[in-house]
């Protein structure tokens, strides 16, 4: 049994994973950077070790250092959380390597399930719907290739993701010059320029489906998460089940799900994309990771991903099969963000001043900050999620925008009105959107500021925090954060 677990990772999914780990009697290990020296994950473990400057490149993305802490401290596993080294088939052997235990899927899964083009070959042979497109790495006569597709089509780059290296392209014109940019920025991004070529779907639903599997070959789906609500790739709120599909097409996902995994020899915890239009499914790539958006799935399966991901790195078997797994009632997640949707989601760093989080039955708040905290631009701006659960989808959504309204962080921007304004717009009621939602209904959104009478509640109790601390630019290059313009401090 594992004793000790080292957590890689910093904010919410470090608080999440702690959490798990003290119910289950494991002691834990944070890691920090300089500028998290105070965050809520380092407060919350056992033991805490720092690991270097807030540069991701020298703390929380250096094998050696996160390697070396684990021993020091004689940690006998690694959890990367989601972000960071989660996804990095190299990371997870040098774990191996070194002795340790890397709670996740096999390295060699991590590699191949991170190459799109090879995912996709290994899809096709296994049976699972894929989007029509080139069957692997961009070769021979492109423009050929192009025209059998049909445009618009979409350049995507076959390493990474976060919506990096990929160009959608509606005329042969501009083929040649949308894969020169891609490849740029694929190369600069993930030191890859492979590129594949895929048919566009220019309104698909974004759905996915969790799945989990044991190291004796027992692969389960958890159903699926509706992810269609998303600006600039990003998601940014989701919802289980989704309300778009029928039973039997639910049942197909999930069992095309689970054809993926076995194909991909999996264990551990993961996630099969997929995007739906027009009563189609197609495979868009597999996360070999925990993802953001897991609470939902747990609170409509009533089962804890994170404690069966360390079950399953001890060599535990699944307990359950899937006749055992049921979905019950609605569940939404909404990702507070520190950012302005009304100036183009521009980052809002700054100083929490007061949080109050919502309270009630069926609310679950994941939170990564506290009040007094300092907000920078060096990491991902995610700052916490609010999840509810309720008997159906009008009541969730009632259910979330009570929990969003008496949701308050004062010191920045956020865009937690953004989003209540979601939960009031009419298509998302009746569940008539796409992944083009936010920028078919929100182009023109402005900024509603706080309602006098919630602030002065707020206020009460509020610490008097310095607000000199200069904003830095980003230095994590996954972050949406980098290379953007300044800030502007809030209430």
């Amino acid at each position: 049994m594992i004793k000790k677990i080292l957590i890689a990772n910093r904010g919410e999914i470090a608080c999440r994973i702690i959490k798990a780990c003290k119910e289950m009697k494991i002691r834990t290990v944070a890691v920090y950077s300089e500028v998290d020296s105070n965050s809520p994950h380092v407060l919350m473990a056992d033991q805490a070790v720092d690991i270097g400057p807030a540069n991701p490149l020298e703390s929380y993305l250096n094998f050696d250092k996160i390697i070396k802490a684990a021993k020091d401290t004689n940690s006998e596993a690694i959890h990367p959380g989601y972000g960071f080294l989660s996804e990095n088939g190299d990371f997870a052997q040098h774990v191996q390597d070194s002795g340790l235990i890397f709670i996740g899927p096999d390295p060699g899964t991590i590699k191949s399930m991170g190459d799109k083009a090879e995912s996709k070959q290994m899809m096709i042979k296994a049976g699972v719907p894929t989007i029509p497109g080139s069957d692997g790495e961009l070769t021979g006569n492109i423009d050929a290739i192009a025209r059998d597709i049909g445009y618009p089509l979409m350049v995507k780059a076959a390493a990474g993701g976060g919506g990096k290296g990929m160009r959608v392209v509606k005329h042969s014109d501009d083929l040649e010059s949308a894969i020169d940019a891609a490849k740029n920025e694929a190369r600069n991004s993930f030191g890859n320029d492979t590129l594949i070529l895929e048919k566009f779907l220019d309104n698909p639903r974004h759905i996915e489906v969790q799945i989990l599997g044991d190291k004796k070959g027992n692969i389960v789906h958890l159903y699926e998460r509706e992810c269609s609500i998303q600006r600039r790739h990003q998601k940014i709120i989701e919802e289980s089940p989704s309300p778009a599909i029928t039973n039997k097409l639910r049942n197909e996902m999930g069992k095309a799900a689970v054809k993926a995994a076995k194909a991909a020899n999996y264990s551990n915890a993961g996630t099969v994309e997929f995007l739906y239009q027009n009563g189609d499914f197609y495979f868009l790539e597999m996360n070999t990771r925990l993802q953001v958006e897991h609470g939902i799935t747990e609170m409509v399966c009533g089962i804890d991903i994170v404690k069966w991901q360390i079950r399953v790195a001890e060599g535990e078997p699944l307990d359950f099969s899937q006749k055992d797994v049921k979905q019950r009632g609605h569940a939404i997640e909404c990702r507070v963000y520190a950012e302005d949707p009304s100036r183009d989601f521009l980052p809002t760093p700054g100083l929490i001043r007061k949080m109050i989080l919502p309270e009630g039955s069926g609310i679950r708040n994941d939170v990564g900050v506290s009040e007094g905290q300092e907000i920078t631009s060096d990491y991902d701006p995610l700052l916490a999620k609010v999840v509810v659960l309720d008997s159906c989808r009008n009541s969730a959504i009632d259910r979330m925008d009570y929990a969003l309204s008496n949701f308050v962080i004062l010191g920045l921007i956020t865009n937690q009105p953004f989003l209540r304004d979601i939960m009031n717009n009419d298509s998302f009621r009746k569940a008539q959107f796409s992944t083009n939602f936010i920028e078919d209904n929100f182009q023109d959104w402005d900024f509603d500021l706080i309602p006098p009478e919630v602030l002065a509640v707020a206020l009460l109790g509020t610490k008097s925090v310095s607000t000199s601390k200069k904003s830095r630019a980003s230095r994590d290059p996954h972050s949406p954060w980098s290379n953007r313009g300044g800030w502007r401090q809030g209430v």
